[in-house]
């Protein structure tokens, strides 16, 4: 049994939703740390970000099933995404990619993540993390805007060293700033 963290105020219900990218090993770590403080986690993932890392990891510091199709097994069940988009407190996306940013500030709804957020009424914070050069892009400004006018938090990244070798602005805040950030909500 996992020892709980001191947690401040109520525990949340938070949907993680999860795009492609290296700094994903981050967000395993935030949702280790999340459910030892006694939040329920439920983990959505894109397609892309099954590429990075499984289900498997988020299923095993959760211990809540992960979500990676929007499509059910059981056609008379309730769709998923809108059973997820009313159960949850919070909905946290960590990496948030410039395609991810791209699609939602467009309205698709083509994956758990995107067509789950379609479907939401609650809060959204969204973590972009990507190149410094795809950061500074003129789209992704005005997609976060687009993002930022629906009524969407962005936490901007932290500059520093790049997976791709470059150093600037794109990195994936680290997991104590990002839990201050979720602990607003408690």
């Amino acid at each position: 049994m996992m020892a709980q963290l001191e947690v401040r105020g109520k525990s949340l219900k938070i949907l993680l939703g999860v795009s492609a990218g290296i700094a994903v090993y981050k967000v395993t770590d935030l949702a280790s740390k999340l459910t030892q403080r006694g939040d329920e986690v439920r983990t959505l993932m894109t397609p892309q970000a099954q590429r990075f890392m499984t289900p498997v990891a988020f299923r095993a510091v959760t211990q809540q099933q992960v979500y990676t199709d929007i499509f059910d097994e059981d056609p008379s069940s309730r769709p998923e995404h809108i059973s997820l988009s009313e159960w949850c407190d919070l909905v946290f996306i960590a990496p948030a990619t410039a395609d991810l940013i791209a699609r939602l500030a467009a309205g698709m709804g083509d994956d758990i993540v995107t067509v789950t957020l379609l479907a939401c009424q609650k809060p959204v914070v969204v973590v972009p993390a990507m190149n410094d050069r795809m950061w500074a892009h003129p789209a992704v400004i005005r997609n976060l805007k687009t993002l930022k006018d629906f009524g969407y938090r962005v936490i901007e990244p932290d500059a520093g060293h790049l997976a791709c070798g470059s150093f600037g602005a794109g990195r994936l805040p680290e997991v104590d700033p990002m839990l201050s950030v979720i602990d607003e909500w408690r």
